[in-house]
């Protein structure tokens, strides 16, 4: 069972039946449309129990969304207002550590399509796409 929230373009789409937490699954989500640019500083999140509405899950479980966000450094949150998206600003180059780290996990996605039975050509084409996405 899927469930989207977010009333005007761009949407968020969680899998309630996935092994994801919901709440996992929104900060993704949302990080993408940051980094997308589909969502911008200064933009304002809809209100954690509107998303909680929208998805079928419990406010706690936005909640818990939003702040792993604001602990990222994605936006700000004050008791009472809406969640507003922080401008980051570049972010300093990744510690080594971390780009390790980034493709260990990368080379497991790529396992893991390869053994469901995407070619490797189409996941070199897909992960271009992504990183054209990604540039200004």
């Amino acid at each position: 069972m899927y469930s989207t929230f977010m009333s005007a373009t761009p949407k968020i789409r969680i899998d309630l039946n996935s092994s994801v937490p919901a709440y996992r699954q929104i900060v993704d989500a949302l990080r993408v449309l940051f980094v997308e640019g589909r969502i911008r500083p200064g933009d304002s999140l809809p209100s954690v129990r509107r998303v909680a509405l929208d998805l079928g899950v419990h406010f706690n479980t936005v909640g818990e969304a939003y702040r792993q966000l604001a602990q990222e450094g994605w936006i700000d949150l004050q008791q009472g207002k809406s969640a507003v998206v922080r401008d980051r600003g570049l972010p300093p180059p990744a510690p080594v550590e971390q780009v390790k780290q980034f493709r260990a996990r990368l080379r497991a996605f790529v396992a893991e399509a390869r053994a469901s039975g995407i070619a490797p050509a189409k996941i070199v084409e897909e992960l271009k796409s992504l990183v054209q996405e990604l540039l200004p």
